[in-house]
């Protein structure tokens, strides 16, 4: 679940939108066509306040060509009034709707009818949370696709369905919109572009480096859990003494470090050394915050702000003056991404500075040179009890 203010905030961060109207038209756009739907009513427009959201399913995007049929809607209305009538009920379109479809299709309805029933016997049978999060879905997916205009189904039914209610109204654009669009548009052409011969270059490396992972490919070691009851090899990865073969794959990239929760303390205790593990800790305190509940999004950040970024600040970090200055804006309305500017800056500096060091510290060549003793697993011991 996410809030449409987090939309609308992800928008205007990842497309440079700086108008939050565009921002929300862009966003309503997005929901009209079905990839997003909002949990508490069924207009697919996008709010700029705390309303929640959810991802469709991709069975359901227009992008897989699944163009529904009016047996199709049928079956789904008719399989409604089945259902949890206080929760399900239809709307006065779709009530309208299903009579229409009914007389249309008077001499195959008893066929419609007992393909609906047996939907609802197999949804009865699954899990009531995922029961819910499926009926959502596909209520969105035909608030979207509503029945076409054949069958006795109008146009004037039609334009009953919530997605067909107003959004936004259309701004005229400026001088200044075009200012903006020239400037995004040298900047596009100003962006670094790779050969395809190094791009290709790059992926053979990426594999030939990750290849010793990839269980599909390199056996695993002692076993693999995928194609039988051993865990030793999951125990090990999840193990807070990490094997040579993971510590190894730390040095692969500082992403590698920071995903691993025994990397994570290990340069925690590194930057420790060195006094100065505030920036990691920064660092996971942002990414802390993005998981947050919208309700405490703002009592989190000021906390942050506080402790790192304020004067005076018990753990101040180093940002430049642009990002500071960002950051700053941002602490007065705060959100999930309010110190993204911040933590880009302040990972860059761990990932040329500190991650290096660590790399070459005594503590990680120790930990990547010791030798872990390797627990026997179910299959390891089955050859030795036979012999």
């Amino acid at each position: 679940l996410f809030a449409g203010a987090d939309i609308v905030q992800w928008l205007m961060k990842n497309l440079t939108v700086e108008d939050p109207a565009e921002a929300i038209h862009m966003g309503s756009l997005i929901a009209a066509q079905g990839y997003i739907f909002p949990i508490s009513d069924h207009v697919l427009t996008l709010k700029d306040d705390g309303t929640f959201y959810r991802f469709q399913a991709p069975y359901f995007w227009p992008s897989n060509c699944w163009e529904p049929e009016n047996t199709d809607y049928a079956i789904y209305l008719c399989k409604r009034t089945m259902q949890n009538k206080a929760r399900l009920e239809l709307a006065d379109y779709e009530a309208e709707n299903l009579a229409r479809l009914q007389r249309a299709f008077a001499r195959k309805w008893e066929f419609i009818f007992m393909q609906a029933e047996a939907q609802v016997k197999i949804d009865r049978k699954k899990d009531k949370t995922e029961r819910k999060i499926l009926d959502s879905q596909e209520r969105a997916f035909w608030d979207v696709h509503r029945p076409v205009s054949v069958y006795g189904v109008t146009e004037d039914c039609q334009s009953q369905s919530p997605v067909h209610m107003p959004s936004q109204p259309v701004r005229k654009t400026t001088k200044e919109d075009v200012r903006k669009q020239i400037t995004f548009l040298n900047v596009q052409i100003d962006r670094h572009c790779l050969k395809m011969s190094k791009v290709a270059d790059s992926l053979i490396a990426y594999s030939d480096q990750y290849i010793d992972y990839d269980p599909f490919i390199t056996p695993a070691e002692p076993s693999n859990p995928w194609i039988n009851d051993d865990t030793v090899f999951w125990d090990l990865e999840t193990s807070k003494e990490p094997t040579q073969h993971r510590v190894k794959r730390w040095g692969f990239s500082i992403d590698e470090v920071l995903k691993d929760p025994v990397g994570r303390d290990q340069f925690l205790r590194f930057l420790e050394s060195e006094f100065s593990s505030e920036n990691l800790r920064f660092w996971l305190a942002v990414q802390d915050l993005k998981k947050q509940p919208l309700q405490d999004v703002a009592v989190r950040a000021e906390e942050i702000w506080q402790e790192f970024l304020a004067p005076g600040a018990q753990s101040a970090i180093n940002l430049d003056s642009h990002s500071y200055e960002i950051t700053s804006q941002n602490v007065k309305d705060p959100g999930r991404y309010t110190y993204e500017d911040a933590q880009e800056h302040i990972y860059k500096l761990m990932k040329s500075d500190s991650y290096a060091r660590f790399l070459r510290s005594n503590a990680y060549q120790d930990l990547l040179l010791a030798k872990k003793k390797v627990p026997l697993g179910k299959d390891v011991l089955a050859p030795l009890s036979t012999s």
